[in-house]
């Protein structure tokens, strides 16, 4: 009975691991569209990205608080329903049409999905044996990358109308001229959202008629905190947890970056059209969910530590590539990023929070609040592709060095000092 509620309470987890894959995933694609409707430089565009990354730096504390004296089951319940909230808003966006209106949007839906993620991560590591948590996670995740791969290669064909327009290139004939260009192409952005806003309703109805096993920490039975520290600052002391939270803020930022310029990289720089940029986008995501998928089966014989370190030494390779050769080699070689990058994030995630007992609220919180590097990273990339559009693929310099963390904390970083 243990198990059958076990594997009921992790198949509602890896739902969350889906949907908050297509949230995060679809970034690209908005950047993309309100690059046109707003006529954005590629950075002022990234800063979509900075809006919806910046709620992971400020709420996982306060949402480990709140997990710490309820628990995580209220924490999803609480998330679902304020990024269903955030999908909504965007009818009033379309008719008020600027710009701040997406950025907070766009903020809001992170807010919730950091209820989730901060929920997740943490209670696929705790809910079953100690020593396959990395390769639980990663089984996780890899429902992530399946979201992540529907929102790149079909949600985006949604959004995405093909026309890339500018105010002195819009045929005469066009309906309403270019008013009524950027209408049509602002009213495409709603449907994704609505449908997203649906699920995460129907979702979280579930898990509110759901009987979720509680979980032990330390001996502590979660929702029982009276008398402890709702947050405790103390586990930094972990070395191994130190230098997770450090891999974690350059792993998130040199994939967000990668992927927010993915579609501006291949129609501004490569000049593909829409259509074709969104299906290399679709590839991308596929070789991402691959990775993920055979990376969990490499697993069970190879150690996730020494997995790690292959994979960023891979990429650090790879991003090499893009910076000499740029154009359709790059693009190519970000193919072999996407499936490199799959295990990075859910490995370092659980190798940090290894043996911290009753303080694995409080480490996720702080590994969680390491995507900040997804509000860093991505603008500094998209300035180096605008400041010098020649060498547009030097900026690939900065996930490079990304990496390089990454296969440290693989070598040396992860192990644990008692």
């Amino acid at each position: 009975m243990k198990k059958k509620k076990q594997t009921f309470a992790l198949t509602l987890i890896f739902s969350l691991f889906f949907i908050w894959a297509i949230s995060s995933n679809l970034l690209p694609t908005m950047i993309r569209q309100l690059m046109k409707t707003f006529e954005l430089s590629a950075f002022q565009a990234s800063l979509t990205e900075a809006s919806y990354w910046i709620a992971y730096f400020i709420f996982p504390i306060p949402i480990a608080m709140f997990m710490k004296r309820y628990s995580y089951k209220a924490g999803i319940i609480v998330g679902l329903s304020i990024a269903a909230l955030g999908g909504l808003l965007f009818f009033p966006a379309a008719i008020i049409q600027e710009y701040w209106a997406y950025l907070a949007i766009f903020f809001i839906i992170a807010t919730g999905m950091c209820f989730l993620e901060t929920a997740a991560n943490p209670y696929v590591t705790v809910l079953g044996d100690p020593a396959t948590a990395p390769r639980r996670l990663n089984l996780a995740q890899s429902f992530n990358g399946l979201g992540a791969f529907i929102a790149a290669m079909f949600l985006s064909k949604l959004v995405l109308s093909g026309h890339d327009y500018t105010r002195e290139t819009i045929p005469a004939s066009y309906p309403g001229g270019w008013e009524g260009f950027v209408q049509f192409e602002t009213n495409a952005m709603k449907t994704p959202y609505l449908v997203l806003a649906i699920v995460l309703i129907l979702i979280a109805v579930v898990f509110i008629f759901s009987h979720l096993p509680k979980i032990q920490e330390g001996g502590q039975e979660e929702g029982n905190a009276k008398g402890e520290k709702l947050i405790d600052f103390s586990v930094l002391k972990s070395s191994h947890l130190r230098w997770g939270v450090i891999a974690q803020f350059f792993y998130n930022g040199g994939q967000t970056a990668i992927n927010a310029m993915f579609l501006i990289y291949c129609c501004k720089y490569v000049g593909l059209s829409e259509g074709t940029a969104t299906t290399y986008f679709g590839l991308y995501m596929l070789a991402f969910l691959l990775g993920r998928w055979i990376g969990t089966l490499l697993m069970v014989r190879f150690k996730p530590q020494n997995m790690l370190v292959v994979y960023a030494l891979a990429n650090i390779f790879l991003c090499g590539v893009i910076m000499a050769f740029g154009g359709m080699i790059g693009l190519y070689a970000m193919l072999g990023v996407s499936f490199f990058m799959s295990i990075m994030y859910p490995t370092q995630f659980s190798l940090a929070l290894k043996g911290l007992g009753s303080k694995t609220k409080s480490g996720s919180a702080f590994l969680v609040m390491a995507i900040v590097g997804n509000v860093v990273l991505p603008p500094l990339t998209g300035h180096l592709m605008d400041i010098n559009e020649q060498f547009y693929h030097l900026a690939y310099f900065v996930p490079l060095i990304c990496f390089i963390f990454c296969a440290y904390y693989g070598w040396k970083g992860y192990k644990v000092i008692d």
